[in-house]
């Protein structure tokens, strides 16, 4: 199973659990603290699998997440310029 499907499957049970949660709701009423921190809890829960499914890397028709070129070319050396290197210390003074 990819992730893709994964993802779809926890949305169906979040979705599930939304219409749960409202019929409880009708019965019970929405105005007990409890309910409304379920439904507060469900919607969060929401969120964040929207936002994980934003995040999920993307797969191809070919079975592997799309790849990102990097250029062999160098970087700009203008990059570097305001710092130091690192684990030599500072160019003007000497270790102790």
């Amino acid at each position: 199973m990819s992730v893709q499907d994964d993802l779809m499957t926890v949305q169906r049970c979040l979705d599930d659990l939304s219409r749960s949660v409202s019929r409880l709701e009708q019965e019970i009423g929405s105005g007990g603290i409890d309910i409304r921190r379920v439904r507060t809890d469900a919607d969060h829960l929401r969120e964040s699998v929207a936002l994980l499914r934003e995040t999920a890397p993307r797969v191809t028709s070919s079975g592997r997440p799309d790849l990102v070129p990097i250029p062999d070319t160098p970087y700009d050396d203008t990059l570097w310029t305001d710092s130091d290197d690192e684990g030599l210390g500072a160019r003007d003074r000497h270790a102790p």
